[in-house]
């Protein structure tokens, strides 16, 4: 009996193995952008999505971009905290961060996408504008005034 369940729970651990959830695909990728740089965590970002070989141009573009957010650009990386997460399905996930630098914060955007039985990356982008957004947001409009 023992034989028996030591081999069903390693195949166990087995499938499961290199099935990551978007929240450890996200966490791997911050690892990364700050140990190796934002090339190597990208490739491996999209290491998952068979078909981002379609987009090399665009995901050059993006390397370059993201390679330019360096301390003589934004200053010190101190780490990124989740922002939102929105779900759309059990199948479609949006989880967006902000990322801590002296001069400003960035918004890194991930969107997660469940064909079958593993998440791919389905997009990545980032922006400067959550500043703008925040104060666009405390508009007299979007406030719940009582009478």
């Amino acid at each position: 009996m023992k034989k028996y369940l030591t081999i069903i729970l390693f195949s166990f651990s087995f499938l499961s193995f290199g099935q990551n959830t978007p929240k450890e695909i996200v966490s791997i990728f911050f690892t990364q952008y700050k140990d190796e740089g934002a090339s190597q965590a990208l490739d491996n970002l999209y290491k998952n999505n068979k078909w981002i070989n379609r987009a090399t141009d665009a995901i050059t573009n993006l390397k370059q971009q993201l390679e330019a957010l360096n301390e003589d650009y934004v200053g010190k990386y101190y780490g990124y905290e989740l922002i939102t997460e929105k779900k759309l399905s059990d199948s479609f996930i949006l989880m967006s961060y902000l990322v801590k630098y002296d001069r400003q914060p960035i918004r890194f955007t991930f969107q997660f996408y469940k064909p079958n039985n593993e998440w791919i990356t389905f997009s990545f982008k980032y922006d400067g504008n959550i500043d703008e957004e925040i104060e666009e947001s405390a508009k007299v409009y979007y406030l719940n005034l009582k009478n």
